[in-house]
């Protein structure tokens, strides 16, 4: 019998073991992974970058979050020798007609407490002297981290803590009772008196299968990323993004430094036909299906249909593509980039046809279901585990600072 079983070793499910471990030291803790390794799918395949938390809505969980979390992960890392730094972005007006979303991200970003300033074109050129821009807003709170490194030294931790830690170990079956959960697995069935869910692309299957209906479906959307050559990386110094569309749930086409070195340059966001597919040709006919037959995916498309087609254009049409990222660096040419991994983001997605703006978590007696964790998640994993520990019914007291 274990008090808290996570399922799901992502960053997310791996930072729910280490605030409980951490505040709750004497609780029996186990994190089952259906892979054989940890952080194989969200947490191995983003960008690695440390958001700030201008994006979201003021007093959002997305907000607190990513705020909270950029400190605990530098704090993290620099205990555990991980790589990161905080190198700051700017987030570029092309055009006059970005200007107003421009300033209501700039006014949103100071009501979530950050230190952002505006800049004007020569104060942008000193930041990045190839980016075309009439003007921007500098970010210093963004940075760039090796989440794979944060998972790895969670795991070491948790091991000298006394967690059990399974691998290739996927919950079949999950009942859950007044007293107990028991999920049952190819080779075993564990009882614990609380589950948690951090199933990322599956949650909402995992969540069904233990008696929930969070009235929610993941839909996988596939971003896809070139990188730049070598000899081109000069032309990007740190983060670059564009003025992101206010109607549009996705940042748009951006430069990305990373910590190992190179330039990713991306996402597209083209739906995709394979919750953990990320390739073009990744294709299966259940998860495909469980999309296209979902009523608030076609409301979806047709207030984003145009926004799609434009996606998918850029998925197929490698000038396309380009053509977006010389918004931003004119001299981009389709040449000076070489194909990158992609990524898949599960967003949750409601049968109105209305994507699940923040984080989104799903409780009962004797679990917790977090339906809904794309980008922050990994910035903000630290304060999301805190938050799901102190809402566990334990016996035991408990006190997180949520500054």
């Amino acid at each position: 019998m274990y008090d808290v079983m996570i399922i799901g070793g992502g960053i997310v499910g791996l930072s729910t073991a280490y605030a409980l471990t951490e505040h709750h030291p004497s609780l029996k803790i186990a994190v089952l992974e259906k892979e054989n390794s940890w952080a194989k799918h969200q947490t191995g395949h983003n960008s690695g970058v440390i958001h700030s938390g201008i994006y979201y809505k003021p007093g959002s969980l997305k907000a607190r979050f990513a705020k909270d979390g950029g400190r605990k992960l530098a704090a993290f890392c620099g205990q555990y020798g991980i790589s990161y730094e905080q190198c700051g972005k700017v987030i570029v007006a092309t055009d006059e007609k970005e200007l107003d979303a421009m300033q209501n991200l700039y006014e949103r970003g100071l009501k979530n407490g950050l230190d952002i300033t505006l800049l004007d074109q020569a104060g942008l050129k000193e930041e990045e002297p190839y980016v075309n821009g009439i003007k921007a807003i500098k970010v210093p709170q963004a940075g760039i981290i090796d989440y794979v490194g944060v998972c790895s030294a969670i795991v070491s931790v948790l091991e000298n803590r006394g967690a059990d830690l399974f691998l290739s170990t996927e919950a079949n079956d999950i009942k859950e009772s007044p007293n107990e959960v028991t999920v049952e697995t190819a080779s075993y069935t564990y009882r614990t008196k609380h589950l948690v869910n951090c199933c990322g692309l599956q949650s909402d299957r995992v969540a069904k299968r233990s008696g929930q209906d969070p009235d929610l479906k993941i839909v996988p959307f596939r971003g896809e990323y070139f990188e730049l050559k070598p000899e081109k990386e000069y032309l990007v110094k740190n983060l670059i993004y564009p003025v992101p569309n206010p109607d549009f749930p996705f940042l748009g086409v951006h430069f990305t430094r990373m910590i190992g070195g190179g330039v990713e340059a991306g996402p597209n966001a083209v739906l995709g036909f394979k919750r953990e597919g990320y390739r073009k040709r990744d294709i299966s006919l259940k998860d495909l299906s469980e999309t296209l037959t979902y009523p608030g995916f076609w409301k979806l498309a047709s207030s984003y249909w145009r926004e799609g087609l434009d996606e998918m254009i850029r998925s197929f049409n490698k000038g396309a593509f380009v053509r977006s990222l010389q918004r931003l660096i004119p001299s981009i040419e389709a040449d000076d980039l070489k194909p990158a991994p992609a990524g898949i983001r599960a967003q949750a997605l409601k049968s109105d046809g209305s994507l699940v703006d923040d984080f989104f978590l799903v409780h009962s007696k004797r679990s917790t279901h977090v339906c809904n964790a794309p980008s922050p998640a990994a910035t903000a994993c630290f304060p999301i585990g805190e938050h799901i520990a102190k809402e566990l019914d334990i016996e035991q007291p408990i006190k997180i600072s949520t500054s």
